[in-house]
């Protein structure tokens, strides 16, 4: 800013840029945008990285490489990117798949295979969920929860028995079949 000597009659210019009332705009934030799957600390495997061997870690892995061998995240959850290529067994808390998985899954939590993701191998967990366009060729596994799960099947098994449902379990897993009875399908929850 220019300054007016003692004994002047200039006065200083000013700009609208230098006026002390204006509030400086925020600057962007340097930090890219990260999703919900993305708001803890998260490693992530670029798709250039290939990968041959067991693959083991203490932290998130977010995976969008290419791996051969074993991954072994037991308190951890892993998402295979959708550029992701794993031919190996997987054991990790969640694991949720947009890529291509050719071997056995197990997620102590929970396995969720998105529309574009493409699993040749046995899934064990205790809650699963498989979206509409999903490749999956193998078998399921389910787990029991702990304690309370068991009261809420026998609550479900005795609701689904008054209704023409009936229970069956077949190598750990449960189908539920409809009675001809029943002329409407009005599912009780």
């Amino acid at each position: 800013m220019w300054k007016s000597t003692p004994g002047s009659d200039t006065k200083p210019m000013t700009t609208p840029s230098s006026t002390p009332n204006m509030p400086t705009p925020p600057r962007p934030s340097l930090e890219p945008a990260r999703s919900k799957e993305f708001q803890s600390e998260m490693a992530h495997i670029g798709k250039s990285v290939i990968i041959r061997g067991e693959l083991s870690g203490s932290e998130d892995l977010y995976l969008d490489g290419e791996v051969d061998g074993n991954i072994s995240l037991t308190e951890h959850n892993l998402i295979v990117g959708p550029n992701g290529r794993v031919r190996a067994n997987i054991i990790a808390k969640d694991v949720v798949v947009h890529g291509k998985v050719d071997g056995n899954v197990e997620g102590h939590d929970r396995v969720e295979l998105k529309k574009s993701a493409v699993l040749s191998g046995d899934i064990s967990t205790k809650r699963i969920v498989i979206e509409d366009g999903a490749f999956f060729k193998g078998a399921i596994d389910i787990r029991k929860e702990s304690g309370k799960s068991d009261s809420r099947r026998e609550m479900a098994a005795a609701t689904s028995a008054g209704s023409g449902y009936s229970n069956s379990s077949a190598s750990g897993g449960v189908s539920m079949q409809r009675s001809l009875v029943d002329a409407k399908f009005e599912p009780k929850i």
